[in-house]
């Protein structure tokens, strides 16, 4: 756990899949955040990031370009960046290390930057909701803050691709065996369930799912199975939105194209932490998950006691 000041605070990076997909995350996080004592600030005027495995692999210098001006938001600020989206972290983390190490780079992406009045200069850090979680909350106090413990509630995790790789420049975590991810989540009580493909693709990445959705699917019920062959889990928990839309609508798309029925609730850690902290799922919308939506099925965790009611339950309430 990194020494910090009293309620740190961070400049919150959305991206574009949590306020689109999945704004259950965004709120999430905010309960978790204020929970834990820190304070997370808008990032005003923020854009893509823009997604590394897309710009990022056709056109280095506007790739780091449109990043550096994110990062500038915050350095104007001062305060350090946060974000819940394994492809933003990498966007922005590797542009803001980039910038700071390759002088040539750096000079290119001002002389862009100064067309419109900014600079980047590589005063601040980038950090994932994990890192703010385990370095400036620590473990422990997340532990103290659970007065729901998943008990008896078996856990997949699903890290991702970009969030600790590359190993050898980010040192952030052993990305062939980690352990920060799961501490994190293991702090909610639930019992982790180790299987063979954990540290694959969710199946999305590098514009595969936009590419052909089929093969991307193929990745998705490699892992789906794998966590069957591993005495099955009653949720799946990652570190990123599009992952978590991979493993969480890929079920439907997997239903209709291979005509196979999977059925695992899939968290984001923030949304995880939520509920373990005693938030009910209409306090941030958990029921707006795209397969509680399409399929209209019921949540494995509601063995927990905990209702979700789904959207067209609360208007006929009302």
């Amino acid at each position: 756990m990194k020494f910090m000041a009293k309620n740190p605070k961070f400049y919150h990076f959305l991206g574009c899949v949590i306020p689109h997909r999945y704004p259950s995350v965004e709120k999430a996080t905010n309960l978790v955040f204020e929970d834990l004592g820190m304070e997370l600030l808008d990032l005003v005027g923020a854009t893509c990031c823009p997604a590394p495995g897309v710009f990022g692999s056709f056109e280095r210098v506007t790739w780091a370009t449109v990043a550096a001006r994110n990062l500038t938001l915050a350095e104007a600020g001062g305060h350090p960046i946060t974000t819940g989206c394994n492809g933003c972290f990498a966007s922005l983390w590797d542009s803001n290390h980039e910038l700071k190490h390759d002088e040539e780079l750096r000079k290119a992406v001002n002389n862009n930057l100064a067309e419109i009045g900014r600079e980047f200069k590589g005063t601040i850090e980038v950090t994932h909701y994990v890192d703010a979680l385990y370095d400036y909350a620590g473990v422990e106090a997340i532990k103290k803050r659970v007065t729901r413990p998943f008990e008896g509630v078996r856990m997949a995790l699903h890290p991702g691709c970009h969030w600790m790789r590359p190993k050898l420049i980010k040192k952030k975590d052993d990305s062939e065996r980690p352990h920060i991810f799961k501490e994190v989540c293991e702090a909610s009580g639930a019992e982790y369930v180790p299987y063979k493909d954990e540290l694959i693709c969710c199946g999305a990445g590098g514009a595969v799912r936009t590419a052909d959705v089929k093969v991307s699917l193929d990745f998705t019920m490699q892992k789906f199975e794998s966590i069957i062959d591993a005495g099955g889990a009653d949720i799946i928990v990652t570190p990123c939105p599009f992952c978590e839309l991979q493993l969480d609508l890929g079920q439907v798309e997997i239903q209709k194209y291979f005509e196979k029925e999977f059925h695992f609730d899939v968290m984001h850690v923030t949304e995880l932490l939520a509920l373990a902290f005693g938030h009910e799922p209409e306090e941030f919308g958990l029921a707006t998950h795209l397969q509680y939506m399409q399929r209209k099925n019921q949540p494995n965790w509601e063995r927990l006691g905990i209702e979700v009611h789904k959207p067209e339950d609360v208007v006929a309430s009302e």
